[in-house]
Order: structure tokens, then C-alpha cells, then sequence
């Protein structure tokens, strides 16, 4: 068996499939009515929407099996998502990659695979719509562009999940979104004691940027500084796009020291990007940072607005 490869651009897939906030979520009729067309119209024991997380695929939509899960080692949508078009296997039992996996081995006894990758946008697959059978099978260029327009079709409904949670500017979470995520997140360091860290940053001269070189140098701009934030911060913490030029994380587990760390991180890559565009400006910003207890008893709210006044308090110390 060949496990599947993990994407170069896994933490910022990981970061978008979680943002939708549609993992471990009911069943949903918007996507049970594709899977059940799907599997009448291929005449297949089972068709799926299985989203890839990091070490499992679940499935949000499932006709034909009882489970809502399995290893992401010996899943089949675990390699299709690592391509652009339909992955497809006639006959499992036959491709080296597959003969011996349990899943074909043993109980679905898997043959047929087909699965679209399904897109947030170029080059972000956080899963597949798919197709699978006992016994071997093949498509033919008609049923192939039909399974193509019914994962478009899946491909829509999760991208009306993003637009609710998702800055469409800057493609990180926004304030709604950013909510969703953290509230997780703290669920989780209450649960294991962590210590919580609030970051606002705020960014400066931002006006002066839009005013003298044009709103799309600015949106240039947000979404450099967004794309920053995720190669700088870790996979665990959140990110977020509160409005205008604010933007937020969360560290989960992080004492003063580690979050140091994350800044000079952080300052170092702006630093870099800086000295890289050679732009008429430099980007430039403000961080406030707060710290918390795993038990405190503050709303997410109440924590990014201690993170903003300390964010202003250090804009104050730098004006004297």
C-alpha cells in the first residue's frame, strides 16, 4: 500500500477546510441530494463527500456506508485531492498503490474508485466527491464531465459555507469566522489548562498607502500582510480579518515566551517582504498582546478588547 502524499500547501488547506467551521457538523439535504443522484445515476454502493482533515477523512455526506470516517493513511480521496482533475481507479485490486489496503482487502472491499476534488479555490482541495463500488468499473467521457458537474454543484454549497466565514480579500478567516474557530479553540484549552494569547495588530500609515498609491496597492497590502500571518503563525492558532485594516490571532497554549517568539517570527518575515517589493512604502503596523488564563471568565470579545487597548498603548508609547 502507498499512503498518500501530504499537500506543500498542507497548512494553509488545513487552515481554509477548518475555517469553514463544516467539520463534525449533521448531515445537511443541500448535500445528501447530490450523493444520493450520485449514486443512482452510476449505480454504485456508495458515494461520499469526505472532506480530508489532517489524519482522517470525514464524511459530511455518505449514501451506502454506516461509518463517518476513516484513517487519512489509507484513504482513497487522500491522494485524489492532490490532483486537479478525476482520480479513478477501475479496479483497486489491480493498482499497486491500493491491492493491499485494508479498505480493499477487507469490508467495503473496494474495486471502483472515481472522486472529484473538491476546490475552495486554485490549489486548495479540502476534499472529494466520490464514487465506489465492489465490483470494477470505468467511466466514459459522458459520465465523467457528470461526475464533474455534480461536484460543482457540491463545490458551490461549501463555497456559501465560506462566504459567511471567509475575507474575500485576503482569503484568512473574518470576524464571524474568526469567532467560529476561536471559540473551538478555547473549548479546547480550557478542556487540557493552556494558557490563551490575544494579538490585535493594527496597521499604520494604511490611509496614507490607499490615499497616495490607489486602493489596489492597499488591497495589496492586506493581503500580503494576511499571507504573513499564516506562514508565520502556527497551525494550531487562529487568524482573522476583523474589518478595515485590523487583523487578529489567537495562540492557544502559548506563554509570553512562545509568543515572543511568534512576533519576532512575524516581524522578521514583514521585514523580509519589505525589503523584497522595494515599494514606495514600507508596511508597517502595532500589535497589542494580552494574555490569558485557560479559566478566564472573559468573552472572546472582551479579550480582543484588551488586546486593542494594549495595541493603542503601545501606539502612544511610540508617539512620545
Amino acid at each position: 500500500m502507498i499512503k498518500p502524499d501530504i499537500p506543500k500547501n498542507e497548512a494553509e488547506r488545513l487552515h481554509a477546510l477548518r475555517t469553514l467551521k463544516i467539520l463534525d457538523t449533521s448531515h445537511e439535504e443541500r448535500f445528501d441530494r447530490v450523493t444520493r443522484m450520485a449514486k443512482r445515476m452510476f449505480n454504485v454502493s456508495v458515494s461520499l463527500v469526505s472532506l480530508v482533515d489532517e489524519d482522517r477523512q470525514w464524511f459530511k455526506s455518505k449514501q451506502g456506508v454506516d461509518v463517518s470516517e476513516t484513517p487519512r493513511d489509507i484513504s482513497f480521496c487522500g491522494h485524489a485531492i492532490n490532483q486537479e482533475g478525476l482520480f479513478i481507479i477501475p479496479d483497486a485490486s489491480k493498482d499497486e498503490r491500493f491491492f493491499d489496503n485494508p479498505l480493499v482487502v477487507d469490508e467495503p472491499k473496494i474495486r471502483f474508485y472515481a472522486g472529484y476534488p473538491l476546490k475552495l479555490r486554485h490549489g486548495i482541495n479540502i476534499g472529494t466527491l466520490c464514487l465506489i463500488d465492489p465490483k470494477p468499473k470505468g467511466l466514459n467521457e459522458e459520465d465523467q464531465q457528470l461526475l464533474q458537474d455534480l461536484g460543482a454543484m457540491i463545490e458551490q454549497e461549501i463555497q456559501s459555507v465560506q462566504l459567511a466565514t471567509l475575507d474575500e480579500l485576503t482569503l484568512i478567516s473574518n470576524r464571524r469566522g474568526f469567532l467560529n474557530l476561536v471559540g473551538h479553540s478555547l473549548k479546547m484549552c480550557r478542556r487540557n489548562k493552556m494558557p490563551i494569547t490575544f494579538i490585535l495588530f493594527d496597521l499604520d500609515k494604511f490611509k496614507l498607502i490607499n490615499d497616495t498609491h490607489g486602493h489596489h496597492e492597499g488591497d495589496f497590502v492586506l493581503s500580503t500582510f494576511a499571507q504573513a500571518m499564516l506562514s508565520s503563525f502556527r497551525d494550531c492558532d487562529v487568524v482573522g480579518r476583523i474589518g478595515g485594516d485590523e487583523f487578529v490571532a489567537m495562540l492557544s497554549n502559548a506563554h509570553e515566551e512562545n509568543s515572543e517568539i511568534v512576533l519576532e517570527r512575524f516581524s522578521n518575515a514583514i521585514e523580509k517582504i519589505n525589503e523584497t517589493l522595494d515599494k514606495p512604502y514600507k508596511i508597517e503596523y502595532s500589535a497589542g498582546v494580552t494574555y490569558f488564563d485557560y479559566d478566564t471568565d472573559k468573552s472572546i470579545e472582551d479579550m480582543i478588547q484588551d488586546a486593542d487597548k494594549a495595541m493603542y498603548e503601545q501606539k502612544k508609547r511610540i508617539a512620545r
